[in-house]
């Protein structure tokens, strides 16, 4: 157990935009909410996942939708409240806590805004390891804990509670409530108890942001490389140098998709790289078609100068990138794992190919 307050705040908003590798909600608007709850109400108490009983009752909290909406319709506050309460008093149970549901820079700043404003603790895991952009897309579903009941709550007052069939389910109804919301929601997701959350999360997960945000911070203070340093806490590979010279992004089905593509610099001039997303960045590959990495595995947009992430909807024309990836989670590595997120359920036809492989085989930098 240990408090957190502003600094780590300012860490972990940066650690998670890099981790949510270009999806998770916009990191400026999450840390600013994070930042003013703690004004208002104090420190957030951050829990191990082991110091969570059995028999307690942890929801995570989250935004729903395309981070492109997020651009002209911020949060108003009470949304994520509304859906948490009116969860609760569905099961009948007080809740012992929330987590995110997974990294990225309003989704991990979420929960601890909530938490200091009902003076819940946070707890140190997730259930991606990254950020997907589906609800199915979490370890909970690999194990079979169900993602209803849920409430989806918006801006105008509006709640929705549902109880569905399976997770897939589950996505599918919630997807058109969001688009019929405005675009994006707040919700209450996957109430689950502490035996399931140490069984099935993955742990220490707003650990690694604070230390992934702390990095290129201080690598700044040292006028070091920043890159070097994230690559460093991430396990990563720097994947291509270049500068966006075209940007296809649009917002259809309550997700932003698209492809950004960069003409290569310095070592990489000449090539051409594609990344592919669907809120999050999913695929790598250069127009000659060699893979440099795909989802499950994380990619990563990182400004060439700064080492700070650039998210799906803030990528702009000219920018000098790097671009990196890092392992995924050994759980997305299982069978059911590449069902649920690999590169064939989202529509490219390519196989999965482990990173490590990749820049073993010498395809990567």
């Amino acid at each position: 157990m240990r408090k957190l307050g502003k600094q780590e705040i300012e860490d972990i908003a940066v650690g998670a935009a890099l981790l949510g590798t270009g999806g998770g909600g916009d990191p400026y608007i999450g840390k600013l909410m994070a930042l003013q709850a703690i004004e208002e109400y104090g420190e957030i108490t951050l829990l191990d996942v082991n110091e969570v009983p059995d028999d307690a009752l942890v929801v995570p909290s989250a935004m729903m939708g395309a981070p492109t909406v997020m651009l002209e319709k911020a949060p108003g506050g009470e949304e994520a409240t509304a859906a948490f309460k009116n969860l609760e008093a569905y099961l009948g149970k007080e809740i012992f806590a929330t987590m995110p549901i997974e990294a990225g820079g309003l989704n991990s700043m979420l929960p601890l805004a909530l938490a200091a404003k009902l003076g819940l603790p946070v707890v140190d895991v997730d259930g991606m390891g990254r950020a997907f952009p589906e609800l199915q897309m979490v370890t909970f579903y690999l194990d079979g804990i169900a993602a209803t009941p849920m409430v989806l709550a918006d801006e105008k007052g509006n709640t929705s509670l549902l109880s569905t069939i399976n997770n897939v389910w589950t996505e599918r109804i919630a997807r058109a409530a969001t688009i019929e919301m405005g675009g994006s929601s707040m919700i209450a997701i996957y109430p689950m108890t502490g035996k399931n959350l140490k069984e099935s999360g993955i742990s220490n997960i707003l650990k690694l942001e604070e230390e992934i945000g702390k990095s290129i911070r201080l690598a700044k203070q040292n006028n070091a490389d920043p890159i070097k340093e994230v690559l460093k806490k991430a396990n990563g590979f720097e994947l291509f140098r270049g500068k966006v010279s075209d940007i296809n992004r649009k917002t259809e089905t309550g997700f932003a998709r698209g492809v950004a593509t960069f003409e290569g610099i310095n070592e990489y001039k000449g090539e051409t790289l594609e990344v592919r997303f669907q809120n999050e960045h999913l695929l790598a590959q250069t127009t000659d078609q060699r893979l440099l990495c795909v989802t499950p595995d994380l990619i990563a947009v990182l400004d060439a100068e700064t080492g700070l992430p650039i998210t799906t909807e803030g990528i702009r024309y000219g920018a000098r990138c790097v671009v990196i990836g890092m392992p995924c989670h050994p759980k997305w590595r299982t069978e059911k794992g590449l069902e649920t997120v690999g590169p064939k359920y989202f529509g490219y036809n390519v196989d999965y190919v482990p990173l490590e492989e990749l820049v073993k085989k010498g395809v990567t930098a």
